[in-house]
């Protein structure tokens, strides 16, 4: 069995989140959304559980943080060129989501972030396959 990944995250306005999240180009999946979630599609195996502050509360007994001051994790997301990285910015960004900081060019990795409107950072990356299979520093010493 293939591994799944679901990433749950709370959101104070679920309908903004679903809108969000499918301008970036996921799809809901609507067996699983109801008033308090939506299950947001990435691919086969991503899957992001959005879930109202008040539901995400019931599967945790520590205080749930609000992302807008706070950061708890980075979701980091591979494109498959620097341009589908930009380009899922621009969808973002246009969608209401906001940059936080400058975009980061290691040479063989390229990422921006992008906060969604409650704050979660997602951040999305091109590496370049060489770098991948090779490691970064050998990388940059065969391509620097």
């Amino acid at each position: 069995m293939t591994t799944q990944i679901f990433v749950n995250i709370a959101t104070a306005d679920l309908e903004r989140a679903k809108a969000f999240y499918t301008a970036l180009g996921c799809e809901i999946n609507p067996l699983f959304t109801d008033e308090n979630a939506a299950c947001v599609v990435w691919d086969e195996q991503v899957f992001f559980m959005i879930l109202t502050r008040e539901y995400f509360a019931t599967f945790t007994d520590k205080t749930v943080v609000d992302a807008s001051d706070s950061a708890q994790v980075l979701i980091a997301l591979s494109r498959d060129s620097r341009e589908a990285v930009d380009e899922i910015l621009a969808a973002g960004l246009a969608a209401g989501g906001s940059e936080p900081r400058e975009p980061q060019d290691y040479g063989f990795m390229y990422s921006r972030d992008l906060e969604d409107p409650d704050g979660t950072i997602l951040e999305f990356l091109y590496m370049d396959p060489a770098a991948a299979e090779q490691g970064p520093e050998a990388f940059l010493a065969e391509n620097g």
